[in-house]
């Protein structure tokens, strides 16, 4: 997919004044609330007109100020799952799902429905009324309808934030998996740094209706590292959890974890640990009460406002930590420097299973 846009939209308090050209599979447009996602991505798809511009999708002009065109929506091929469901309450779940289908030109129909069925797992809900599913199961019929209008982008707004923190984490894995399994180009709109990280590459970061930067969901997270008050996020997949003296013990690349004892839930999960909770030693300590300890490879350093990230190497796996450039002077951090990480084992917040 690539995506060029160069538009203005002046408001009563607001102005977008966007310029960018993106190419990619999966894009991230990142922002605080009121930075002008929304409205951007509702000219893209045709809901909002800009004052003036060009926006062309894959070499189609989808709207030219100079060239008077605008295309309508149904016109544009872009399919939009947004922050509410949106379903239709009067058709259960079958019908919601084949609605954009029954309206997309049949020369356009490549997406077979029980594949997508079978990829969000909706099988057993497909006579069901849409007032008897949860919300995560209303998300995944409203993604499903989407890509069954089978378009050529698909534009994801916030689609999470309106679940709880349980739900989206199950979510992420179906938006994923529709876009990989039909070979459908998204762009996912979002406020959270570590939804940006799971879904996107590249990243199109606005405040105030203004680009302030492209970058990749990686850097934009060790940008902000210092900036935000819960740090650089690492994500870790741990697996093969067993119980051990009241704590659970998880295999995390060729090292191993122990974690408090409220996650016996599951064998396996995805994990955050912040950049704040990772505690750096000189030295191999005489006692500590944090019931990791791992030895540590130093592989870079990074500057992110006002705090220093330390890139840790523990074996197979990395994590980012995080400390004030005095600290890193004291225990004379630099590349190559042997040092000891600690983590106190209540620090682990799961995400998914």
């Amino acid at each position: 997919m690539q995506l060029s846009l160069t538009a203005q939209k002046r408001f009563v308090a607001f102005n977008i004044s966007a310029n960018f050209a993106v190419s990619g599979e999966r894009i991230g447009i990142f922002g605080a609330s009121g930075s002008g996602k929304s409205s951007l991505v509702s000219m893209v798809v045709g809901l909002l007109k800009p004052d003036s511009g060009e926006i062309i999708l894959d070499g189609e002009y989808l709207f030219s100020s100079s060239k008077g065109i605008n295309l309508r929506p149904e016109q544009r091929r872009i399919a939009m799952v947004f922050q509410q469901h949106c379903l239709f309450p009067h058709l259960n779940v079958k019908r919601n799902l084949l609605y954009g289908y029954t309206r997309c030109p049949v020369q356009y129909r490549t997406v077979d429905f029980a594949t997508l069925v079978c990829v969000l797992k909706l099988d057993g809900l497909l006579s069901r009324n849409i007032t008897h599913l949860s919300g995560g199961e209303k998300q995944r019929v409203a993604l499903g309808r989407a890509i069954m209008a089978n378009p050529r982008l698909l534009l994801m707004d916030e689609p999470l934030s309106a679940l709880d923190d349980s739900l989206r984490f199950q979510i992420i894995p179906y938006l994923k998996s529709v876009s990989e399994q039909f070979g459908i180009p998204y762009l996912f709109i979002s406020h959270s740094i570590v939804e940006m990280r799971l879904m996107t590459d590249t990243v199109l970061f606005f405040e105030n209706g203004t680009l302030i930067e492209q970058t990749s969901s990686e850097q934009l997270a060790r940008n902000r590292m210092g900036d935000t008050p819960v740090g650089y996020i690492n994500l870790l997949e741990l697996t093969g959890m067993t119980k051990r003296d009241g704590m659970c013990a998880y295999h995390w690349k060729d090292n191993e974890l122990l974690l408090s004892s409220g996650n016996q839930d599951s064998i396996n999960g995805l994990f955050e640990l912040s950049s704040k909770d990772i505690i750096l030693f000189k030295k191999h300590p005489e006692a500590i009460s944090a019931r990791n300890l791992l030895k540590c490879t130093v592989v870079g350093l990074f500057d992110s406002g006002s705090k220093l990230g330390v890139e840790l190497q523990i074996g197979d796996g990395k994590l980012i930590s995080e400390i004030v450039a005095a600290a890193a002077r004291e225990l004379e951090i630099v590349p190559g420097s042997v040092i000891y990480a600690a983590i106190k084992a209540s620090a682990f917040r799961r995400l998914s299973n």
